[in-house]
């Protein structure tokens, strides 16, 4: 029987390594170690022993494990025993994981997701794996699906902090198991619960749930065995999720599946796999191509928020080497490192600059090989928590002795500085006070053609000008060639008639039949969309875009309503209800009206008073005069034109236009 070891002190959390001093630290870590190896050598048999008699290897492992998942193996300090402890500590806990009957609390979801964030989906998976073969993991897995279930369908009601917590922590496990992803997945309670949960206005929370779903469908893919008809039946019921929220109240672009299609490249993903499987899935290929249409426009253009990092103002004292230590500012990754940083915190932004240099600044591939773990080797063993900015270091000064002033000496500086007067090489000869012939006159100037330009070499030059070497204007082309300046052509008629009667056609059709101009395949498909098609010969996306811009133009509406109405314009006619003089009457009249002439109008217009122009009869003759009978019928037929004295013709006329005035 092996000796009994000592017990494990647990790792401590945060505030108490603050207060803990290197050394005494160092000490920690080696007992650890020390510890740890010992368990290792032990049998199984004694090992099982040792782990139902002392509970303290469990409590350091959770605890071990925990902190290095949230704060990450920088706290375990440079030395070369914490890459040891945290390699002896993995061996512990898959030694555990083998034994006939592991303890329980490594068998908790919550252990082995922070398992699977320290030491990844890589090395993580074997352990997993086995672990998801004992009934005490299932049971965990049972009663976490449930809590999860009844808090995602609680919506605001419920715990929304401790919800996102949940499903963050929770996705470290689903990322390194397909089988977790699998078994949360079975039924359509907990899809159903992450699309009614994410309908809350929780930015943080509905990130989650967009990566717990993302992740849990794309681990159908994974592992030895995939399940695509799994995988099949889930898409289909988030497009039914998508179709019942798009014919509901809300916006159609703020669904879940909306989001997931539009931010995550799980399409691309599940297309590709099934490709590469070569499983021959229609079905589920018909799915994808039905989910693409949920695709939001534009959501890569939108800039993502950017995380408010420590920045190096370059305040520090340069490197030994004189040489500044500038840190690299990625302006146009920016936005692209903090989309990436938000899936995967923990990782640095010269890490992630990596990622995207390596491949070619597409945030899907680099998402995609994180998740699926196939990075190259040089960016496998790379430092992921690297930043762009590094701290400066101290440099040394090398010579700080005072130094005198050296004296300023003024320096004139022009245009003639090592010129040959400069140098002093040149000729005496040349050189003179004043003019150089003072006596020399202009006339003699002129007359000197010693140094005057040879006339062959003038008329040589001006051979080789070229007076239109510049561009050409040829704006009054047109006027020399008979035209206008503006050569607008005017449309032909028989065009322009043509463009009338398609627009009256396309008006006639709007104001009977609008759902006729609909963008959707049935109506592009109908009859009536056909018969439009022939008498207009326009294709479907100008007759549909004709009716977008009569609908975004309501002056348009009003032009074409004015223009097209039912109504000819003419006003119909109507026959006239005053009274009028007979045929015979107005043969009698007809030979007077020649006396109203230009040659035969009076000063005045006066009632048979003399002042007019003679009119052959009088009102005042006598009775049964043919004159005077003609005068009275003129008087009364003209009365009511003079000084709307005929007020019975008037009423009668009134009454004749319905009564109104």
């Amino acid at each position: 029987m092996s000796p009994t070891l000592p017990p494990f002190a647990p790792f401590p959390e945060a505030p108490w390594r603050d207060n803990i001093v290197p050394s005494e630290w160092e000490a920690c870590l080696s007992s650890w170690l020390a510890l740890t190896e010992a368990y290792l050598s032990l049998s199984e048999r004694d090992l099982l022993r040792h782990v139902k008699e002392n509970e303290s290897i469990t409590t350091f492992q959770t605890s071990f494990t925990k902190e290095i998942a949230a704060s990450g193996i920088s706290i375990l300090g440079p030395s070369q025993v914490s890459s040891l402890i945290l390699r002896q500590c993995f061996l512990l806990c898959s030694r555990l994981l083998h034994l006939s009957s592991p303890p329980p609390q490594i068998l908790n979801w919550e252990f082995m997701s922070d398992f699977s964030r320290a030491y990844g989906k890589k090395n993580a998976g074997t352990p997993i794996r086995i672990a998801s073969q004992q009934p005490g993991f299932e049971v965990s897995l049972q009663g976490l699906k449930k809590s999860l279930i009844q808090a995602l369908d609680s919506g605001i009601k419920g715990d929304l902090t401790s919800l996102e917590m949940r499903l963050k922590r929770l996705n470290h496990l689903i990322h390194a198991s397909p089988y977790v992803a699998a078994f949360l997945l079975a039924g359509s309670d907990f899809l159903d619960g992450l699309a009614s949960c994410f309908k809350v206005m929780n930015p943080p929370l509905r990130k989650a749930i967009i990566t717990t779903t993302y992740l849990c469908l794309i681990g159908l893919t994974e592992g030895d065995s995939p399940n695509y008809s799994m995988l099949t039946d889930q898409l289909y019921s988030l497009k039914a999720t998508a179709d019942a929220h798009k014919s509901g109240p809300l916006n159609a672009n703020d669904s879940m599946v909306a989001e997931l299609v539009s931010v995550t490249p799980i399409l691309k993903q599940v297309q590709h796999r099934l490709e590469n499987s070569n499983t021959g899935f229609t079905r589920t290929k018909a799915v994808i191509t039905g989910l693409e249409g949920y695709r939001k426009s534009g959501v890569n253009a939108r800039p993502k928020r950017l995380v408010r990092r420590k920045i190096d103002k370059g305040k520090g004292i340069a490197t030994e080497d004189d040489v500044d230590t500038l840190g690299e500012l990625r302006v146009h990754q920016m936005s692209q490192i903090s989309q990436i940083q938000d899936l995967f915190p923990d990782l640095g932004s010269a890490f992630v600059s990596q990622l995207l240099e390596e491949y070619g600044d597409n945030t899907e591939q680099v998402i995609a090989h994180l998740l699926e773990d196939s990075l190259p080797p040089h960016l496998a063993q790379a430092d992921r928590t690297k930043e762009l900015s590094p701290e400066r270091t101290r440099r040394r000064s090398h010579d700080i002795a005072p130094r005198p002033t050296p004296p300023h000496i003024p320096t004139r500086h022009n245009v003639f500085d090592d010129d040959e007067l400069d140098q002093l090489t040149v000729d005496a000869s040349r050189l003179h006070f004043g003019k150089r012939n003072p006596g020399k006159t202009t006339d003699d100037i002129l007359n000197d053609r010693s140094s005057a330009p040879n006339k062959a070499a003038i008329l040589s030059a001006l051979s080789a000008f070229d007076a239109d070497d510049d561009e050409r204007d040829d704006t009054y082309d047109a006027v020399d060639a008979g035209f206008v300046v503006n050569d607008s052509h005017i449309e032909d008629p028989d065009e322009q008639k043509r463009k009338d009667a398609n627009e009256e056609t396309l008006f006639r059709t709007y104001q009977t039949h609008p759902e006729s101009f609909d963008r959707d395949a049935a109506t592009r498909r109908s009859g009536a969309r056909l018969k439009l098609k022939q008498e207009t010969n326009m294709t479907d996306e100008a007759i549909e875009g004709w009716a977008l811009m009569l609908t975004r133009a309501p002056n348009q509406l009003k032009q074409l309503e004015m223009k097209y109405s039912a109504s000819s314009g003419a006003q119909p006619a109507l026959a006239p209800t005053a009274w009028r003089a007979s045929l015979e009457d107005s043969d009698d009249n007809s030979g007077e009206a020649s006396s109203h002439g230009p040659h035969n109008r009076g000063r005045g217009r006066g009632r048979g008073r003399g002042r007019g122009g003679s009119r052959g009869g009088n009102v005042d003759g006598p009775t049964g005069d043919k004159d005077t009978e003609n005068a009275r019928k003129r008087k009364e037929a003209n009365k009511g034109s003079r000084a709307n004295h005929n007020r019975r013709d008037q009423r009668a006329r009134k009454m004749g236009r319905g009564g109104f005035p």
